[in-house]
């Protein structure tokens, strides 16, 4: 077992540099540099420090087998219909409101236009499968047809409607913003 790569691992995805790290745990960024490496092997009671301090357990990190799924399929998604707007939505993963960010497939039917969006920091990436949406972002409108992308920081109000007379699908990948 490579205990620096997992160390390092976790680290980042915890979001945080080795200088944070070894703040926080009272070590030296270059010691946190070396366990990373695997030229320093820390004590147990710095291990577990270290591991308090990167929200994981000791059973969690020494465990071989982390289970990571990588393939997702059409029974794993969750379908919401908002018969009013005349929205479709698809939340491709599960677990994606855990995630950092949000796949979605989004299908509007004439006339169909997905709820308001408050400001935010989150980034969203929308692909137009079919059809043409309009975004309206702000005071402004952004028109993309089937091909094109949208691609925005969600730092004013926004909305995807369907400016198509027929239907219109996107795949949307929204992150999570942390205010």
């Amino acid at each position: 077992m490579e205990v620096g790569q997992k160390m390092k691992r976790l680290r980042v995805k915890n979001g945080l540099t080795q200088e944070e790290l070894a703040e926080r745990t009272d070590l030296s960024k270059g010691y946190i540099s070396q366990i990373e490496r695997d030229l320093s092997s820390p004590s147990l009671e710095t291990l577990f420090d270290l591991l308090e301090v990167l929200g994981c357990s000791p059973k969690e990190f020494f465990d071989e087998e982390i289970f990571q799924k990588v393939v997702y399929t059409e029974d794993d998604r969750t379908v919401y219909v908002d018969e009013e707007r005349k929205y479709r939505t698809e939340w491709l993963i599960p677990e994606s409101n855990e995630k950092e960010m949000e796949p979605i497939l989004l299908t509007f039917s004439k006339r169909g236009e997905f709820k308001r969006y408050e400001p935010s920091r989150a980034e969203t990436f929308v692909y137009v499968l079919s059809g043409r949406v309009a975004l309206k972002l702000g005071n402004h409108t952004y028109f993309a047809k089937a091909g094109e992308t949208l691609y925005y920081v969600a730092s004013d109000s926004h909305q995807l409607v369907n400016d198509y007379e027929g239907e219109s699908e996107c795949l949307v990948v929204a992150t999570h913003s942390y205010l």
